[in-house]
């Protein structure tokens, strides 16, 4: 999710949801390091639960990170043993160290004696020729021999030569089975499923199986799978029920906010054009958030005239059920 769920995104997503645990897109050990330190930690204090996922092979720069990580106010670090990029292959780091397990579990040993925080790892089922279950549980198992204990697994494996990220996604077959086999065999871990999971009823499907469900794209491209997952998932109904309107709203003073501290609106705005995905006015809320947003003076009054927008869509006879059937 580089690129994709960066503070901004994070922020708007944990209002709707109050109990996921959000993921940052993944950041280099080197970036981290000897970048902006503080601008790729940067977070704010309502995002958490929060886990920083990291890209790196060499442990003592990874422990730095994670120790990093800790004092920064993150509640998890994980390890990116799964993007099968090309930038990220040739740094020696994401799926192609699948296949150095011994590596990976030197890596978890290092952070684990720096941090308090769980260490955890994101890694596929195998890549490119190293495709049975035997090899995908040797991983796991020399890895957990580190002190990790919670894995989350994209149930695919990735080809490391011919195929592009977006086809990674995609092409590989999902073999359900092999993280399911994983959580039978190995009850002491926590083990969380990946890979092509588009609806709440699916994740809760999974769940009997496994420990916990990650969703990516999904959950970002339709976010509003997710309003509903703290009473159904998490049994919390105490929270407030709040309207995508609403969230909005809320939505607004974050936005003055950043702002005000020049902040461009698009580079908010941008993540929040899926709220009304599948509702009457959707097509309307994203154009006029991205023909306005990327004007100097442009605020939260773009926000809120999109959404004045999809009300009056919304409010229209020719979409309002209850007056069709009645006639």
């Amino acid at each position: 999710m580089m690129g994709w769920t960066d503070r901004h995104a994070r922020y708007f997503l944990r209002l709707i949801t109050k109990h996921t645990l959000l993921y940052t897109e993944m950041v280099t050990t080197a970036a981290l390091k000897h970048g902006n330190t503080a601008q790729f930690l940067a977070h704010h204090e309502n995002e958490n639960p929060l886990a920083l996922q990291l890209g790196g092979s060499d442990p003592a720069e990874l422990a730095d990170c994670a120790r990093l990580a800790e004092d920064a106010g993150y509640d998890e670090v994980n390890i990116n043993v799964g993007c099968p990029s090309d930038r990220v292959r040739s740094g020696r780091f994401g799926a192609c160290l699948m296949a150095c397990p011994e590596l990976v579990a030197d890596c978890v040993a290092a952070m684990r004696a720096r941090v308090a925080i769980p260490v955890t790892v994101k890694c596929r089922i195998g890549i490119d020729n190293m495709e049975s279950y035997e090899a995908f549980e040797n991983f796991i198992t020399v890895v957990a021999g580190a002190g990790c204990d919670t894995f989350i697994v994209h149930a695919r494996k990735a080809w490391l030569q011919g195929l592009s990220p977006k086809q990674n996604r995609e092409i590989p077959p999902l073999k359900y089975d092999y993280v399911y086999r994983l959580k039978a065999e190995q009850p002491r871990l926590t083990v969380v499923i990946n890979g092509g999971i588009k609806t709440i009823a699916d994740a809760r499907r999974h769940l009997q199986q496994v420990d916990g469900v990650m969703i990516g794209r999904e959950a970002y491209h339709n976010p509003w799978i997710l309003a509903d997952v703290d009473r159904t998932i998490f049994g919390d109904a105490s929270g407030p029920d709040l309207s995508r309107s609403q969230i909005v709203l809320q939505m607004c003073e974050y936005i003055d906010a950043e702002v005000a501290q020049g902040v461009p609106l698009h580079a908010i705005t941008r993540h929040i054009l899926g709220l009304y995905q599948g509702c009457p006015g959707a097509r309307a809320w994203r154009r006029y958030l991205s023909e306005n947003s990327h004007a100097d003076d442009a605020d939260s009054t773009v926000v809120t005239a999109a959404m004045r927008e999809v009300e009056r869509l919304l409010n229209n006879p020719k979409y309002n059920i209850a007056s069709s059937a009645t006639g």
